[in-house]
């Protein structure tokens, strides 16, 4: 049975009327006149799929993101990669099971793959804490990053998740020190390391994985500090301005490449993910694998400096650089003007010594 968001109505009636057409049991069965109606009503679907998925605003876009039928993690997982061995455990407290982690092929290629993971029903979503890691969830990663650095492995992660999960126990056992260790355990590897937002990326649960050298997100996905309802309940106190928080948090695909967050857009099949699941996972495929070939000469320290110079890039005009085997545009350090004119005063340190002496002296003479 599919599910149907709000703004689907009209698509959903057509599918219905689609569905009886195509019906065995129907007055008529399936006749030449059905066939050629099916047709006209498919193209009709199509069509309007097109006009509603073209004209969709932030909060539609969050809705979509959430979709019960969009793929997860597991489900790319198992069709990208081969050869998964999956490993468990943090070796401090235990394992958790809202995050997929192992070794595996692609492109005949050794990786590292995690993946965050809601889980497809009921049971498997409790499970799975709704993709809501806790710290040894993180620890897990950042132990199996540790290992993939070691043998110069790449890390590929599928970023799924409303937020790191919130409770008191993971409070307890060390949530912000595990997410905190996280990110800098991504930030200091010396193997590429690729993150693809499939869902929701949200708050720190998300950026502790997607720390990464390139940051991709499919068209539908959201990457935000907090969820627009956790927003809007801040700034308005009203959680029913949703859809204007989703538009002033700038966490749609497109917002993010035009502020440089991220790297690259994915972009979905008509209506989105969830209605061609296996072209999306080939499409995920090959943009795993170029953005792969892309570091092949890159030594340890340039792929350790791209990420770093990525990140001092995001929001300023000016950054820092060692290596010159990457695009390094707009990453020479500027001075501003504050600085200029503190440099210039520092230079001519004597000379507004003296002025200032005899600016002194001349205002004394006056008052006296």
């Amino acid at each position: 049975m599919k599910n149907y968001l709000e703004f689907e109505k009209e698509i959903k009636a057509l599918e219905e009327e689609v569905d009886g057409l195509k019906s065995p049991f129907g007055s008529e069965g399936i006749s030449e006149v059905n066939t050629s109606k099916i047709q006209n009503t498919q193209q009709e679907i199509n069509d309007k799929l097109k006009e509603v998925y073209s004209n969709l605003n932030s909060w539609q876009k969050t809705l979509v993101a959430r979709h019960e039928d969009r793929p997860k993690a597991n489900f790319y997982i198992k069709r990208i990669f081969s050869q998964l061995t999956l490993l468990s455990g943090d070796r401090y407290f235990g394992d958790d099971k809202s995050v997929i982690a192992g070794f595996g092929l692609i492109d005949n290629k050794s990786v590292l793959v995690i993946g965050q993971e809601k889980g497809e029903d009921l049971d498997s979503r409790i499970e799975r804490n709704f993709g809501m890691m806790r710290p040894e969830g993180y620890r897990k990663c950042i132990r199996l990053m540790k290992l993939a650095d070691r043998f110069q492995i790449p890390v590929i992660s599928f970023i799924d998740t409303p937020g790191a999960y919130p409770g008191i126990g993971a409070e307890q056992r060390g949530q912000a020190s595990a997410i905190a260790n996280s990110i800098e355990c991504c930030m200091s590897l010396t193997v590429p390391n690729i993150s693809i937002i499939i869902g929701e990326g949200g708050s720190g649960g998300a950026i502790a994985l997607a720390s990464s050298n390139k940051v991709i997100m499919l068209e539908n996905s959201i990457y935000s500090v907090i969820s627009p309802e956790g927003c809007a309940s801040i700034l308005w106190r009203d959680p029913s301005k949703s859809l204007q928080a989703a538009e002033a948090m700038k966490l749609t695909a497109s917002d993010l490449l035009k502020l440089n967050v991220i790297d690259e857009i994915i972009q979905e099949p008509l209506g989105g993910a969830h209605r061609n699941p296996d072209t999306i996972a080939e499409d995920i495929k090959h943009s795993i694998i170029k953005n792969l070939r892309s570091f092949e000469n890159f030594s340890k320290d340039e792929i350790f400096d791209h990420r770093k110079m990525k990140f001092l890039k995001i929001g300023r005009d000016q950054g820092f650089s060692k290596s010159s085997n990457f695009d390094t545009e707009g990453l020479s350090y500027k001075k501003t003007n504050f600085e200029n004119i503190s440099m210039h005063i520092a230079n001519n340190k004597l000379i507004y010594l003296g002025l200032s002496l005899v600016f002194i002296v001349g205002l004394v003479s006056i008052i006296y």
